[in-house]
């Protein structure tokens, strides 16, 4: 059986744990073909992103054009952009249906704080969206104000979801590091996504999974939904299945020691706690545990 063939469009994490790198993990690892298009190149570790050399519009839209008139995708994630340029040559792809299934994951900064794109850029590219998946801080930095509680991720879902995407989640796995309120994460209610299907808003909750390697969840769980959707699931069980496969890969890598900053996440299952994470297949109402990049 021939795999069905994904495209994630981001930049390069040079320590593996985000961007394109994670990107091919999550689709190789979801029985899926993963093909490329780079928008950037990053010189980084678990610690920080030293240095970051744009790739030009131009030859975002070269790369692009070689994959999808040979090997068309069946989905589409996007990732770091960048900048206007690029978003600009993305979104016109976009335009010409050339990306079906579109995830958009509009990263703006990174684990370590590192400003890797514009919201101007990222606002390009939403209305081609059928599914957006911002945290807290990019939905607050798109919409100009304050994310914070479930309610606002709740309220943040609904305004975005009405400027364009179909279907919008709110991550808020990173709650633990924000001071929301005393108690972090527990207070919050541990791990909360909220998802708007366009007609309703669910509030996804998970229990927090203590450990300091999340970098690249957010990647890991735009890059499952565009797997699932490339191998035929409808996008609330896309959701469902991708947010659980985020829960299992970061209690597979709670312990792991690779670098001394955030770590990467178990995106193979190598270590058997991940089977503490659940089973193989989309649990209802699950979210994951983190959701920094």
């Amino acid at each position: 059986m021939t795999p069905p063939v994904v495209l994630t469009v981001a930049g390069s994490d040079s320590g593996a744990g985000a961007g394109i790198q994670a990107d091919l993990k999550v689709f190789a690892a979801l029985g899926a073909y993963g093909t490329s298009v780079l928008t950037a190149v990053t010189a980084q570790n678990t610690h920080q992103v030293r240095a970051v050399f744009p790739v030009s519009a131009e030859m975002v839209t070269a790369q692009l054009h070689a994959v999808v008139e040979d090997m068309p995708p069946l989905a589409v994630k996007t990732g770091m952009l960048g900048d206007p340029e690029v978003a600009a040559a993305v979104a016109g792809a976009a335009r010409d249906g050339l990306l079906p299934n579109l995830v958009v994951d509009p990263v703006l900064v990174s684990t370590s704080g590192a400003r890797l794109g514009v919201v101007g850029a990222i606002e390009r590219l939403l209305p081609y969206a059928l599914v957006a998946t911002p945290n807290r801080a990019e939905a607050a930095a798109i919409l100009g104000r304050a994310v914070s509680g479930p309610d606002e991720m709740a309220e943040a879902a609904r305004q975005l979801a009405a400027g364009g995407p179909r279907y919008v989640v709110v991550t808020g796995g990173d709650v633990d590091d924000s001071g929301l309120a005393a108690g972090g994460a527990e207070a919050f209610g541990g791990a909360v996504d909220a998802f708007c299907t366009g007609t309703e808003v669910r509030l996804l909750r998970r229990p927090w999974v203590p450990t300091r390697n999340t970098h690249g969840t957010g990647c890991s769980f735009s890059a499952a939904i565009a797997a699932r959707l490339a191998l035929g699931d409808q996008v609330p069980d896309a959701v469902a299945f991708a947010k659980e496969y985020v829960t299992r890969a970061l209690l597979g890598a709670r312990t792991w020691s690779l670098g001394s900053g955030h770590g990467p996440l178990d995106h193979f299952g190598w270590s058997g706690a991940a089977a503490a994470g659940g089973g193989s297949g989309p649990s209802s109402g699950s979210g994951p545990s983190s959701t920094r990049r």
